[in-house]
């Protein structure tokens, strides 16, 4: 089972942030224009939270508030919940079912390198199978 750094490895270490006084409408633009599902939120260089879409959809969407109006520290999740490079695919899907939760940042020594979502840990599931079933399909053939 692979571990978080090889997802990292493959898909990247890039992570968008926002300062916390940035206006929700600023941050669903950058999750539009980025094609992504959240970004961390950060007091200078320190992460204070994520916001995700789950946030918005949750916490303003349902309120028919503006975002334009609301500042994405006052709706951020601020509990985070955060693995290490080393951490297996395996510790990640059971962290994130039992928290219902869609996103991981990754933090090493301190210091955000990354973040993973279900979509990378999925992807990474399948393309193990994939490879297990064509070890297997070779050992068959093989074997005859």
């Amino acid at each position: 089972m692979n571990k978080v750094r090889q997802i990292l490895t493959a898909k990247g270490h890039q992570v968008w942030r926002v300062p916390k006084d940035a206006t929700v409408l600023d941050a669903l633009k950058i999750m539009a224009e980025k094609r992504i599902s959240s970004v961390m939120v950060v007091n200078g260089d320190k992460i204070v939270g994520i916001f995700t879409e789950r946030d918005y959809a949750q916490k303003i969407g349902l309120r028919d508030a503006l975002p334009s109006s609301i500042k994405v520290g006052e709706v951020m999740s601020s509990e985070l919940i955060t693995v290490e490079p080393d951490t297996s695919v395996n510790q990640c899907m059971a962290i994130m079912t039992n928290s219902r939760i869609r996103h991981l940042p990754v933090m090493e020594n301190g210091n955000l390198i990354g973040i993973i979502s279900i979509g990378d840990i999925v992807k990474d599931v399948i393309e193990e199978l994939q490879f297990m079933v064509t070890q297997l399909e070779n050992y068959v053939i093989n074997f005859r």
